[in-house]
């Protein structure tokens, strides 16, 4: 590749770096060849292609650490080609997908199957999670350093709890010799079987079956214990009570290697908005009360939550339009993760702080080159405008499935443009 973008009247943002000023930013052969206020007025004259973004915000495109397709074993609710569309419609240029298919994803010959997929058929960046055990039943582990070599980037059950501390434990071991990153479900599985909504007031009159919420809590205090006997390095995928959070932010203190995430559904939602037993709003974990809900906002804001993810998770019409105790658990939410993130900044978290938890963080625990504006960095980018208004309608979005939590929501900031190695691949309008 030789082809050369150059954008300028940027506002650039590089939260690996701490970089925030106006200026320009050259791309070149795919990769970040220059950037800085010295471009800010002019673009190298034998440019073929300027970009004037007038003030817009030109970032690290977005790496989602937790992304769900059916892809293989269930492309009617999503492809890798469906998802990457979505993605680059969201500013997302990096997707970390769930070993949750069929097969699981528990084989090296499948994550090579993914990466060679994922080249053929996606815009964006495909990252493979593969599973923590065999099959996902929690019982075997799986062959975690061949998986690694072949090109996994974590391993992880999905939404399964692993209930058995012995094989958690030796998982934890043996992922600990190749530094590998080990990801976690936490939710106690025996309090939270055949569950649909957190034990509340509110679930009580809606008469659905419901879980505690410590057993969010019960779970990460059982697998800090693990981390510090194994010396892992730990990742809760999603968090969303404020006493998980604190048992994580005091490991934190204490020097354990644990990180954790939070879906932005959790960030902007609670149990109420379930409203008359809307499905759409039917995710795992539940939403908590609104006193976690804003717990969690206040911990991406402190720093004391790592990453943002969109948790994205496509489902029929047919698993999401059933009672709501039997219906499918999950929201699509790769096109809203960025404007959810934004939320927060918008009432008054520190934009910096937002965008890392979407960029150089996730990057960074995955171990993937983006996710910053460096020179010689790949030229993953995204262009957005911060304040720009609008309304999410379900039938517009990207992804094959409709199910969002957020149709007909106004959301404020969204993005124009998305490159990923240089090339645009989404441009609104």
């Amino acid at each position: 590749m030789s082809r050369r973008i150059a954008f300028k009247n940027v506002r650039l943002i590089d939260p690996a770096s701490g970089l925030d000023v106006k200026g320009g930013l050259l791309v070149e052969n795919g990769r970040i060849a220059d950037i800085g206020p010295r471009l800010f007025n002019d673009a190298e004259p034998n440019d073929p292609e300027v970009i004037d973004a007038r003030g817009l915000v030109l970032a690290p495109g977005l790496v989602d650490a937790c992304v769900h397709t059916g892809e293989p074993g269930a492309e009617h609710r999503e492809t890798l080609a469906s998802a990457s569309e979505a993605a680059a419609a969201g500013g997302v240029t990096t997707i970390a997908v769930m070993p949750s298919t069929n097969p699981v994803i528990d084989e090296p010959s499948l994550v090579d199957f993914l990466l060679r997929r994922a080249a053929a058929t996606a815009k964006v960046r495909v990252a493979p999670v593969a599973a923590l055990t065999k099959g996902l039943a929690g019982e075997t582990m799986t062959e975690i350093g061949l998986l690694r070599e072949a090109g996994a980037v974590a391993f992880y059950d999905c939404e399964r709890t692993v209930a058995n501390a012995r094989v958690l434990r030796r998982a934890m071991s043996y992922a600990a010799t190749f530094d590998a990153l080990v990801m976690a479900h936490a939710e106690e599985p025996e309090l939270t079987a055949g569950t649909a909504a957190t034990e509340s007031e509110f679930s009580t009159r809606l008469g659905l079956p419901a879980a505690p919420a410590i057993a969010e809590a019960m779970i990460v205090a059982r697998d800090i214990a693990l981390v510090e006997l194994t010396g892992a390095r730990y990742h809760f995928a999603q968090i969303s009570t404020r006493a998980a959070l604190a048992l994580i932010v005091a490991a934190k203190a204490r020097g354990v290697r644990v990180t954790c995430g939070v879906a932005a559904h959790h960030l902007a939602l609670n149990e109420l908005d379930v409203g008359a037993y809307y499905t759409f709003r039917k995710v795992k974990p539940p939403l908590r009360s609104e006193t976690d809900r804003a717990a969690m906002a206040d911990g991406v804001a402190r720093g004391d939550i790592d990453i943002i993810v969109s948790s994205h998770e496509p489902q029929g019409a047919d698993t999401k339009r059933q009672p709501f105790a039997v219906a499918a658990a999950g929201t699509v939410g790769l096109e809203t993760l960025l404007p959810i993130a934004l939320s927060l900044h918008h009432n008054g978290a520190d934009l910096m702080t937002v965008l890392k938890a979407v960029t150089a963080t996730p990057a960074r625990l995955l171990g993937l080159a983006g996710g910053t504006l460096a020179k010689g960095a790949p030229a993953d980018l995204v262009l957005f405008d911060a304040d720009e208004p609008f309304v999410v309608e379900a039938d517009k979005l990207h992804s094959r499935a409709r199910n969002t939590a957020f149709d007909g929501r106004r959301l404020q900031g969204r993005a124009r443009m998305t490159f990923v190695g240089g090339e645009c691949v989404f441009k609104r309008g």
